[in-house]
């Protein structure tokens, strides 16, 4: 079912989910339902799965030169969708990237998705390399998520790439994208930001999902620009507890976000991260009680790794 039938299918009330990352190349995926299992309880009618772009790793040739090979250290969005799918009749939602991917490989994901029953996809253009400042497209692919959109919506309409007719089998993908409460990092401003999100809105995305934040004023400042700009599709807040206490740091460095005060004063006063940890379900339990009053479609969780702050923050609420 696509996310926006279960949203409409809910009559208001809002609804949980959460996102997750496939394990290491060679872990085995019993770890990663292991995490699953106990936010099951709390009936989620979709789960997210995260797609890693490729990087580089240098192997040691034994003469004291490095070989460097290219390799996806977390690959199979694909079939662990699959396997969620079928082991907890739940939908998923696999995210395709931009980066990394030719516009050929990107139809051979869709079309695969689209054999497996898979409804929904979340369109990212994704990060830049580790070793590149700035995001570089793949030669052959798309270069901003509002092309992958209008990718993904030319297979709705039956059109594959090199095609010189229109097929009849046409896939029905329900297309989720990213929204920032607080801009994208490489936005000039917020107001370009949303031109760019209603850009993708315009292409065919049926619905949102912000990036994490800690301050509901901001998410709902960009709700109302955003319905101001006309994008009226369903938006989502994105929500991820503090865990340990280097997240003071990296979050803001990573995501250009701003943390409140109040939040850093009490991770300050930590003196374990198991303390950290509770003091991020704290908080998350209050922000998420907050955007629940306010009646917001769902409340989609960042777990990637640990379930068991997700699992005490939804017992709360739901």
């Amino acid at each position: 079912m696509k996310i926006t039938d279960h949203i409409k299918n809910a009559n208001g009330k809002t609804l949980f989910s959460f996102e997750i990352i496939p394990p290491k190349k060679g872990n085995n995926i019993q770890d990663l339902y292991n995490n699953i299992d106990p936010l099951m309880e709390f009936k989620p009618p979709f789960i997210d799965v995260t797609t890693s772009r490729e990087e580089y790793v240098y192997i040691d040739k034994g003469n004291g030169l490095l070989d460097r090979k290219i390799t996806r250290m977390r690959p199979g969005t694909v079939g662990i969708c699959a396997a969620i799918k079928h082991k907890y009749d739940v939908d998923t939602v696999p995210h395709v990237l931009c980066g990394g991917f030719t516009k050929e490989e990107t139809e051979y994901v869709l079309v695969d998705c689209h054999y497996l029953g898979i409804d929904n996809v979340m369109a990212l253009r994704g990060d830049a390399m580790s070793h590149q400042k700035y995001f570089i497209p793949n030669e052959g692919g798309n270069h901003y998520a509002t092309d992958l959109v209008k990718q993904i919506q030319d297979l709705n309409c039956g059109k594959y790439l090199h095609d010189v007719i229109e097929s009849t089998n046409k896939a029905d993908f329900c297309i989720g994208v990213a929204g920032y409460p607080e801009k994208h990092l490489e936005a000039p401003s917020l107001q370009t930001d949303l031109k760019r999100l209603k850009e993708k809105v315009d292409a065919g995305a049926d619905y949102v999902v912000t990036q994490m934040f800690f301050d509901n004023n901001k998410y709902f400042a960009f709700v109302d620009a955003a319905k101001k700009a006309g994008i009226n599709v369903p938006i989502i807040p994105g929500i991820k507890p503090i865990a340990v206490k280097r997240h003071l740091q990296l979050l803001p460095q990573v995501f250009r976000i701003d943390l409140p005060e109040t939040l850093i004063s009490e991770v300050e006063k930590c003196k374990t991260n198991k303390e950290v940890r509770q003091v991020g379900i704290e908080f998350a339990i209050q922000q998420s009680k907050e955007l629940l009053a306010a009646g917001v479609p769902v409340l989609h969780y960042y777990s990637m790794g640990k379930s068991d702050n997700i699992q005490a923050i939804a017992s709360e609420l739901f």
